[in-house]
């Protein structure tokens, strides 16, 4: 049973993501993500002009007639949302208009994808996962199907706080079933780093394609000096406490952000997916529809 809150969030959502898709998302989507080609629709008798490489060989030698084959455009596209809900995606130093908590950013991105991909006619799906898939809706059609997917981006509370990417792209490369569009909406800072699941996103990758949309926040690049601070791990609870005046320390962070950032990177490459960064501090919405028009401009040559 939906709350009144709930309702009026949910709808709040609707007409911002839905702004979102009619303005800047206009067109873009559509020519980002065409069809995956074309499939095989009837045959029919050859005609003069026709192309002689459509002939089906095979009617033509039952029926004595040459035939051709017919193909149609294959529009209709599955997308699916895996979005992280683990407790290290409740921080967001920024302030500011604009500014946002990471959960927010994947929710809200989540939303404007599902609305984009549901006024395209795609099937949509979605995944939400801490260390574990908590909870799994099957790709579907429909406003029915886009108002639920809203409603368990807004509402779900996860049971777990801590975060296994590995685990969760091993259990989708065996639970999706056609090729699709995979969004990975993750800040991917999970235990044993990069390398932990570079081999699951392998697999994924061989079987859908995979869009990491990396959620960061300018905090976990590079620390003010403020003097000591106390930070905790919000996935383990652990206690730290850290002296932002020492240039060497804050040296120190910075030099393992741009590591963690660098192994990222690489990891995508050999994997052939693609990964698009989207910063607490400034609007997400020119960040995706800066790559779909990359992407349109990598399929045009």
């Amino acid at each position: 049973m939906l709350t009144q809150d709930l309702m009026k969030e949910v709808r709040r959502l609707q007409v911002r993501t839905k702004r979102r898709v009619e303005g800047l998302f206009a067109g873009e989507y559509h020519t980002a993500f065409k069809g995956r080609g074309i499939e095989f629709a009837d045959v029919r008798e050859y005609e003069p002009g026709d192309d002689v490489r459509a002939i089906d060989w095979n009617v033509t030698a039952r029926s004595g007639k040459p035939f051709i084959k017919r193909f149609v455009e294959e529009r209709e596209l599955t997308v699916f949302l895996a979005v992280d809900l683990s407790a290290s995606e409740v921080f967001g130093s920024a302030s500011g208009p604009g500014s946002r908590l990471k959960r927010r950013i994947a929710i809200e991105a989540a939303a404007v994808l599902a609305l984009s991909a549901s006024a395209n006619h795609d099937r949509v799906g979605l995944c939400l996962f801490t260390d574990d898939v908590e909870l799994f809706l099957p790709p579907g059609k429909g406003r029915g199907n886009s108002s639920r997917l809203l409603r368990e981006l807004l509402s779900f509370e996860p049971r777990s706080k801590g975060t296994d990417l590995g685990r969760v792209l091993l259990r989708l490369g065996h639970v999706l079933p056609r090729r699709g569009i995979v969004f990975l909406l993750s800040d991917f800072l999970t235990p044993g780093g990069v390398a932990s699941f570079e081999r699951p996103l392998r697999l994924l990758a061989r079987k859908q394609e995979v869009i990491g949309l990396h959620i960061t926040d300018p905090r976990e690049s590079e620390l003010p000096d403020v003097g000591i601070v106390e930070v905790v791990d919000p996935e383990t609870g652990k206690l730290q406490l850290l002296d932002t005046s020492s240039r060497s320390m804050r040296t120190r962070y910075k030099a393992a952000a741009l590591k963690r950032e660098a192994e990222l990177a690489e990891v995508f490459g050999r994997t052939k997916s693609d990964r698009v960064v989207l910063r607490t501090d400034r609007p997400f919405v020119t960040d995706l529809v800066r790559y779909f028009q990359m992407r349109e401009r990598r399929r045009s040559l």
